[in-house]
């Protein structure tokens, strides 16, 4: 009778794990800027928000609110941005509506870089909105055009 050898070979074995380490080595950095992504779509929504609370009292007492901190931001917009804390500073300029936020608390390639949304009026009469970043933010995290 003769007896069969069952098991993998240290061959087969090294294989497996150089198969392993190459698919680690690709989907690491995708699940990191996916991740930086993520984050980042915090502070893109508490923009948001805030562009809204803005358009609200543009429309409301026809200039831009005074918002020179996050504090007046909450204070005279209404706008709940307590729980976020991805955002080191907010601003909102009362001469040309722009909001500034820097950022932090996400990731390196992010942190001290800054998001803008810049208003402008479309062909109707209503607001727009348009991101801007700060010269050094990573093109590939940047938010895209149009809100």
């Amino acid at each position: 009778m003769i007896k069969m050898k069952s098991g993998f070979t240290l061959i087969e074995l090294l294989v497996v794990i150089a198969i392993i380490g190459i698919l680690a080595a690709v989907a690491l950095p995708l699940y990191m800027g996916h991740t930086i992504m993520a984050k980042l779509s915090e502070v893109e929504n508490a923009m948001s928000t805030v562009a809204s609370g803005a358009t609200a009292f543009y429309y409301d007492q026809n200039s831009w609110p005074n918002c020179p901190s996050i504090n007046e931001v909450i204070n005279s917009l209404g706008v709940g941005l307590g729980a976020i804390s991805r955002i080191n500073a907010l601003s909102v300029s009362n001469a040309n509506g722009m909001i500034t936020a820097t950022i932090q608390n996400i990731n390196p390639l992010v942190d001290n870089k800054t998001l803008t949304l810049t208003p402008g009026t479309s062909s109707d009469g209503s607001i727009t909105w348009n991101w801007g970043w700060s010269a050094d933010f990573p093109p590939q995290f940047r938010p895209k055009s149009g809100r």
